[in-house]
């Protein structure tokens, strides 16, 4: 995501927007902490779901899912139903990917309205889904909270690194591991163009425009 914001300017207002953007993943918070935020932790999709169900089923406060597939979300609403059996789940819709037509946007908009839901759990895919929810501010009385590939991780659709790869950042070598012909340029062009500018920003070669 930092790339896609780096390389594309309307992207990276779209993320600059967000009332909260988190870094989710290690290598984000090293980088944070070397850059002088010290406190930073990371957030990850994954956890960050299972503590707004958890806040939400305590609460009483209807959550809604948005995107995934018809299997991914019938499985993490079995999962859901098991770990939290007092949550609401008001709604969850599966848009297809392709674009949607502007009435169809509209139905999908009007069926989560219509569910009262107060949190939207979005699960679209980066940049997807950052777009489909600054395009969208407003138009819901809830929250939406980009989530990525959390409900397919708690559907056992796709598996997560152990956690001694995720706590020194290999989570991503894990799922290049998995699904190469989809991460590969994500992960194998962008990640070393990450660390360059990086380094340049901590040796104050370069600024970066926010």
């Amino acid at each position: 995501m930092i790339m896609e914001a780096h390389d594309a300017p309307e992207f990276r207002a779209v993320v600059n927007s967000a009332d909260l953007v988190t870094p989710d993943g290690m290598p984000l918070v090293w980088a944070l902490r070397w850059l002088g935020v010290r406190d930073a932790t990371r957030v990850d999709g994954s956890g960050l779901t299972l503590a707004v169900c958890a806040a939400a089923e305590r609460e009483r406060i209807p959550v809604a899912l948005y995107g995934g597939t018809t299997e991914s979300v019938g499985k993490f609403r079995a999962f859901a139903q098991q770990r939290f059996p007092n949550l609401r789940i008001a709604a969850a819709l599966t848009p297809p990917f392709q674009p949607l037509r502007p009435e169809e946007d509209a139905a999908y908009i009007r069926q989560l309205t219509e569910a009262g839901a107060r949190i939207v759990l979005v699960s679209l895919g980066c940049p997807k889904q950052e777009k489909w929810m600054a395009a969208h501010r407003g138009q819901l009385a809830a929250v939406m909270i980009g989530v990525g590939a959390a409900i397919d991780f708690h559907a056992g659709i796709v598996r997560r690194a152990p956690l001694w790869m995720q706590r020194i950042g290999l989570e991503w070598l894990y799922r290049l591991l998995q699904e190469p012909r989809r991460l590969w340029r994500r992960y194998l062009l962008l990640n070393p163009r990450f660390m360059g500018l990086l380094l340049l920003q901590l040796l104050r070669l370069r600024k970066f425009d926010e």
